[in-house]
């Protein structure tokens, strides 16, 4: 199981038992907002996207979207989303629990977006759809192991 392996990888960091399960789904921003009891700015959530024979993993606050020029201009290529089956092949985590620890080799690159450095801690899923750590960004950076951080969302509309 998924989050099994994340409580594996969050021990070279001592933070295995810092991992939260929840009795409710927090598959997606809302419903992690809801069961943390806080702002879905604050989710940090992982979505995956198509680069080259991998993907490349974009964190971002919860409540920003990417902004495709800004994609474009910082990665070279439009961003296009993996399918389910895709995300569990390349990523190891299933939709609802993607998070940018314990990845499969399939992930070439794991980038947070600068929208996340609001907040002094947020909240990335662990692996599953009812699990959650919070980190502050720069512990997020280090423990995702991340290459950079980018520029590539803008908020959302109301």
């Amino acid at each position: 199981m998924s989050i099994e392996r994340v409580r594996e990888y969050m021990k070279e960091f001592g933070r295995e038992n810092d991992i939260l399960e929840f009795e409710v789904s927090s598959a997606t921003v809302r419903l992690a907002a809801i069961a943390l009891g806080t702002e879905e700015a604050r989710i940090a959530k992982t979505m995956s996207f198509k680069k080259d024979e991998g993907c490349i993993l974009v964190i971002t606050a919860g409540d920003v979207k990417i902004d495709n020029a800004k994609y474009r201009h910082t990665f070279g290529l439009k961003a296009k989303m993996l399918t389910p089956d895709e995300v569990m092949e390349f990523v190891g985590h299933a939709i609802g629990g993607v998070c940018p620890f314990a990845v499969n080799e399939g992930v070439i690159g794991i980038y947070i977006d600068e929208s996340v450095k609001r907040f002094d801690t947020v909240f990335p899923a662990c692996g599953s759809s009812n699990s959650a750590i919070e980190l502050t960004p720069e512990e997020l950076f280090r423990y995702a192991n991340a290459d950079a951080w980018v520029d590539v969302c803008k908020l959302k509309e109301a």
